[in-house]
């Protein structure tokens, strides 16, 4: 079960969170009138209010925080379960403290403190990330590092738009994002090995 423990809460979480998306009763910043939720145009973070943003309840609520519960949870475990696979005890400290940690944070993303917590766990992903690429640049692994770098790229680019305030293009790019970073973590989680990292070793 441990083995498969990052994929099933994965699993959960997109489902609770699609769930979430399909009793979202409507209403985005750019348009209070729409109806549902699009995935062009509104935000994960809109499933997370007491209220829609067209001012009725909101049913997703439950939904969605359960899914940010495993969520949180399985990207934790990610970084904790990728740490025992890098020989370097600096690396590992900090993935396991990141994964710990982001546990808290990005779950708090779903409260009032989302706009913090959006900068605080952002930051701690990538930088988890970017430790995680650099071991992966020195494997024979040249698919993987590609994958790893594109990715940085995009989720550097969905913090600009994020800081920047363009709201219409980092809907979308919220999306690929997540679904990227999700790929991603499955990826390094069930198609790598502590054998792969062996020959990365750096003097600790």
């Amino acid at each position: 079960m441990q083995k498969y423990s990052v994929l099933i809460c994965i699993i959960i979480s997109v489902v609770f969170l699609v769930i979430a998306t399909l009793l979202y009763p409507g209403g985005s910043i750019l348009d209070e009138n729409s109806e549902g939720f699009d995935w062009s145009k509104n935000f994960f973070s809109n499933l997370f209010l007491a209220k829609a943003l067209n001012g009725t309840e909101n049913q997703s609520r439950i939904w969605a925080l359960i899914g940010m519960v495993f969520n949180s949870i399985g990207y934790g475990l990610f970084f904790i379960h990728t740490s025992r696979k890098i020989p370097h005890k600096h690396t590992e400290l900090v993935l396991i403290s990141i994964g710990v940690v982001n546990m808290i944070f990005t779950f708090l993303i779903a409260t009032p403190l989302h706009d913090i917590m959006v900068t605080v766990s952002s930051t701690l992903t990538m930088i988890g990330l970017f430790y995680i690429t650099v071991f992966i640049l020195k494997t024979k692994n040249h698919w993987l590092t590609l994958f790893c770098i594109v990715s940085l790229l995009i989720f550097y680019s969905t913090l600009y738009l994020y800081g920047a305030g363009n709201w219409g293009l980092l809907a979308v790019m919220q999306k690929v994002t997540f679904l990227c970073f999700m790929l991603l973590v499955l990826t390094i989680e069930y198609f790598t090995k502590a054998e792969d990292f062996q020959q990365t070793k750096l003097t600790e």
